[in-house]
């Protein structure tokens, strides 16, 4: 009988380690569609307006809730309340869109004028002005110095 126990032990132990099954890949929520948008084209579907709206937090080094009011009503599976993103509430989020449409601004009636003087040579063209450009990953960009050198020079 020991033997069968010992046999049975040694065939256990040479079959192949089970890995742990793999979890399912996370599965995102589809975006609902937007029902606020202002500057952004009304065209765009949820998901188009997520990932401008996450470029646009990376640029400032911010997050969603910088311009989106919390709702404590309706928690989000991680505990925190969810996000009213239709709420015009927060001046943030105003200022958000004075800046975009600056930004188009620029690109599209200064920027289309440079690039269109430059002709075809591409070195020449100027790149889009981004919100990244001025804010580089801070809600309120510091200011450029230029260095005393700089002033000096003719």
């Amino acid at each position: 009988m020991t033997a069968f126990f010992a046999a049975a032990f040694f065939a256990i132990a040479q079959l192949p380690a089970q890995q742990p099954a793999a979890p399912p890949p996370h599965e995102h929520e589809p975006e609902p569609a937007p029902t606020n948008l202002k500057v952004l084209p009304k065209t765009f579907t949820g998901e188009q307006v997520h990932k401008i709206m996450h470029g646009w937090a990376a640029a400032l080094g911010t997050h969603c809730d910088t311009c989106h009011t919390a709702d404590p009503n309706h928690l989000g599976p991680n505990g925190r309340p969810r996000l009213k993103f239709a709420d015009d509430s927060k001046p943030e989020k105003a200022q958000a869109r004075i800046m975009y449409t600056m930004t188009e601004e620029i690109n599209n009636n200064y920027l289309k004028k440079i690039a269109a003087a430059a002709g075809p040579d591409e070195k020449e063209k100027p790149k889009p002005v981004t919100c990244g450009t001025c804010h580089r990953g801070h809600v309120k960009p510091e200011a450029y110095i230029p260095p005393p050198e700089a002033l000096h020079e003719h």
